[in-house]
């Protein structure tokens, strides 16, 4: 098949977003003071990411508001040290400190920078999909020096709609001026990313760094577990 057009998630996909949540983490945690209420960082951190996936997906499903997700992720993990002490405004004031740290932190899924010159060299026509906050996400293609790789940037919150909804890739194909038959789209998410992909008409790529845990439900059109992989393919 030859593709003209790619729609490439960010998070996890090419932007380490988890690595550098750690970071951030760790800095939040100092910085507020949470060893008064915490034994220890990961009695802190281990319910914050167990909230925050929960709440992602949930999120993706369009079940509850953004503005309920970044209170709800920090008001979870919060409450296990601190109890009736955690308001919304603290959590509202934790989250602006954690998202602003997180948004300048460049770190990269390793491979991601040759992945992206490899592509631009190809002359694929690369585009950003992401349900992430938008004033955060260009925040870090900008800190991790990969927004000039991308003809157009499709995000959720300018859609009105998250992936995997059939919408969101109905106003990606929009605003990009690609085609589902020439379009492949690359991801590490199988239901937002994949599915969601699948079910709009498109080829797929899913990047599964982690085959032994998870094994994917249904065919997909390529399976990676490394970005190098994928100049070989593209």
């Amino acid at each position: 098949m030859t593709y003209t057009d790619l729609f490439i998630d960010f998070d996890d996909t090419l932007y380490d977003t988890h690595g550098n949540a750690n970071l951030a983490l760790h800095e939040l945690y100092e910085h507020f003071g949470l060893d008064r209420y915490f034994d220890n960082e990961q009695g802190f951190t281990e319910p914050y990411w167990l909230a925050n996936i929960q709440l992602w997906t949930q999120y993706s499903r369009g079940e509850i508001t953004r503005d309920y997700l970044i209170v709800e992720r920090f008001r979870r993990p919060l409450s296990m040290g601190m109890g009736e002490r955690v308001t919304k405004e603290f959590c509202l004031e934790v989250s602006d400190w954690f998202l602003e740290s997180c948004a300048d932190k460049p770190g990269v899924i390793d491979g991601a920078h040759e992945l992206l010159e490899h592509l631009r060299h190809k002359g694929y026509r690369m585009h950003m999909t992401s349900n992430g906050f938008h004033e955060v996400q260009y925040r870090k293609l900008k800190a991790s020096a990969t927004l000039e790789y991308f003809h157009t940037v499709i995000l959720s919150e300018d859609a009105g709609v998250n992936k995997p909804d059939r919408r969101f890739f109905d106003y990606a194909f929009k605003v990009s001026g690609a085609r589902p038959e020439s379009t492949l789209m690359i991801g590490d998410n199988f239901v937002t990313d994949i599915k969601g992909a699948k079910d709009a008409g498109l080829d797929v790529m899913f990047f599964n760094q982690h085959p032994d845990e998870f094994q994917t439900p249904e065919p997909v059109n390529y399976e990676v577990h490394h970005l190098s992989e994928i100049t070989k393919i593209l």
